[in-house]
């Protein structure tokens, strides 16, 4: 496991531009942490790395979005950005999971869930968690948990 100190909401947009470097297409990522904690600074990071088009925002109330590759930002996979938050008080979140059709997508996106754990690493062989705290003075801790496949070697490349 990694954990990375991140003191500003820049620096965790940084991060994540950092880490889309070592995405690819079929890469779900689990993220996880309280409401306000930096989950979609996180993925709005993983986007501008990734080039995808539009802006990233919580998917809390649309549960999924998909942002397209934009070619002319360096974009080349798509980033599909979900939230769970709201699926957790259903009777059955994981058929709420079913209908939203991730596994169709997995394959060939960058796929990260908010407050999925639990409910979507069936979709992959391997997967990264990522948890994410925020003190008291803004700071954000992330701890980077690869499950399976090819993760610490990937995340060792990290600058």
């Amino acid at each position: 496991m990694s954990v990375v100190t991140l003191p500003t909401v820049e620096d965790t947009h940084a991060f994540g531009r950092r880490l889309a470097g070592a995405l690819r297409a079929g890469d779900l990522l689990l993220l996880t942490g309280p409401l306000g904690a930096g989950k979609t600074a996180l993925t709005q990071g993983i986007g501008a790395g990734l080039g995808v088009r539009g802006d990233i925002t919580s998917p809390t109330f649309v549960i999924a979005r998909v942002h397209r590759p934009d070619p002319a930002r360096g974009g080349a996979v798509a980033l599909v950005h979900a939230d769970a938050y709201r699926l957790g008080d259903a009777a059955d979140p994981r058929a709420e999971i079913d209908d939203l059709d991730l596994d169709a997508s997995v394959d060939d996106s960058v796929t990260v869930v908010e407050w999925g754990e639990g409910l979507v690493e069936q979709l992959v062989d391997a997967h990264l968690r990522v948890r994410i705290d925020r003190r008291d003075d803004d700071t954000r801790v992330v701890e980077l948990e690869p499950v399976g496949g090819d993760w610490p070697t990937r995340l060792a490349t990290l600058p």
